[in-house]
């Protein structure tokens, strides 16, 4: 919990930072209706949700194995998105889905199928969670009146960076004191972590501006072919025939999908 608070609550003064110059070079914000709060408040809580779920699924049954479930997110994103926000689904679509999700599954390199009944609904519900909350975010952003798209994702990114931040300020009173005063010693990396966050965010964000939730997290995927290149270069790790094909299944979804975008 310490290690989530600090990317919210270090992570909010640099989205302030981005809005900020956007503001200056584009123009004021719009101003929020309530309906954009809704989305910003649900967003920010299942966000959180899945983080919890995410350390706890790894705590369960090991970071491979987690990692595999999580990221069946694309999955649970697209059904959602259908139900909620009534998002054509379409053959092309599903497939796309399909196919960079069984890749994962494959390319992680884990015995996922032999998890724990526990493990595997704490992992599908994170990553159904982090679903939500890219579901979330994208409605928020959509809803927005006016703008352009950057101005309207720095905008979302500071209501949500700010409603996390202040739920972790009320855990730091007493339950997290503890937490508190671990990160008052390791200010800088906090920081450090923050703006990293608050990077990446900015731009899943503005990736949530442009396209539906579902393209964006599926397209996301590909961080699974490019984290194993890194890994045969920097630390010499060898893949299996089996992680070779499901590379080459995320790619070929990945490649489906920028057909439907």
């Amino acid at each position: 919990m310490g290690a989530t608070a600090v990317r919210f609550v270090f992570g909010l003064p640099f989205a302030l930072i981005f809005l900020a110059v956007i503001a200056l070079l584009t123009g004021a914000p719009p101003v929020p209706a309530p309906e954009v709060w809704g989305w910003a408040v649900l967003g920010a809580a299942a966000q959180i949700g899945g983080t919890a779920l995410m350390l706890r699924s790894m705590e369960v049954q090991g970071f491979g194995v987690a990692t595999a479930l999580i990221k069946t997110e694309p999955a649970s994103l697209a059904l959602l998105a259908a139900v909620f926000v009534a998002e054509p689904l379409g053959p092309l679509r599903l497939a796309a889905i399909a196919l960079a999700v069984a890749g994962v599954l494959l390319a992680s390199g884990t015995e996922w199928r032999r998890a724990s009944r526990a493990a595997i609904l704490i992992g599908v519900a994170s990553g159904a969670l982090f679903g939500l909350s890219a579901l979330a975010f994208r409605a928020g952003i959509v809803a927005l009146p006016s703008g352009s798209a950057l101005i309207r994702a720095s905008l979302m990114l500071c209501l949500t960076l700010g409603l996390q931040a202040a739920a972790f300020g009320f855990w730091f009173l007493h339950p997290g004191r503890a937490a508190f005063a671990a990160i008052r010693l390791r200010l800088r990396d906090s920081f450090s972590a923050g703006f990293l966050g608050a990077a990446a965010s900015q731009l899943w964000f503005l990736a949530f501006a442009l396209t539906p939730a579902a393209n964006v997290r599926t397209l996301a995927l590909i961080e699974v072919p490019l984290a194993a290149v890194v890994s045969r270069r920097m630390f010499a790790e060898t893949m299996t025939a089996r992680q070779l094909i499901g590379m080459g299944l995320i790619v070929a979804g990945i490649a489906l999908l920028l057909r439907t975008v």
